[in-house]
């Protein structure tokens, strides 16, 4: 395999892994600065506090974006990397 596939296979494996993980990673950012604003502006220092809304957004955006998620790994295995397995 050539150095220019093998890097530009990466670089676009990288990206997808990217693309995929976006949506999770955002909802998990403005949950935990919104509820540590409330938090700041309510003097509540609860540690569940933090934890459950993030975790129950996460779970919700997963659950929402699961088909997106898995169709963009699975466009890229059979566009890039079974190619490679089966032409050698």
């Amino acid at each position: 395999m050539e150095e220019a596939v093998f890097f530009d296979t990466l670089r676009e494996g990288l990206w997808v892994a990217v693309v995929v993980s976006l949506p999770i990673l955002s909802v998990a950012l403005v949950t935990g600065i919104v509820v540590g604003l409330f938090q700041a502006l309510t003097s509540i220092q609860e540690m569940t506090l933090t934890f459950v809304p993030k975790l129950l957004a996460i779970v919700v955006v997963f659950w929402m974006s699961m088909d997106f998620m898995s169709h963009s790994v699975t466009d890229f295995f059979a566009a890039r990397i079974v190619p490679l397995i089966a032409g050698g």
